[in-house]
């Protein structure tokens, strides 16, 4: 059975995105990117455009979105 995968997270650029991956990675949480192929060709974000979604498995989204809470709070840092 296939399991929807749900955004929890949009970062401003490939950078941030990929930044954002490798915690959830770290966490076990397999993660894939969506968005505009502008990212990849200007490197910039402006007004939406270049943004990049991560997605994760419906199964997962809760901790990630924990994860990803524990670190918007302080507890964990993306550097």
């Amino acid at each position: 059975m296939q399991h929807e995968l749900r955004c929890v997270f949009v970062a401003n650029g490939e950078l941030h995105a990929q930044q954002v991956r490798a915690f959830l990675e770290a966490a076990g949480i397999h993660s894939s990117e969506r968005g505009e192929a502008l990212r990849h060709t200007h490197g910039l974000t402006l007004n939406g455009l270049g943004t990049v979604d991560i997605m994760v498995d419906e199964n997962d989204e809760a901790r990630a979105r924990s994860l990803l809470a524990s670190a918007d709070a302080g507890v964990f840092r993306l550097n």
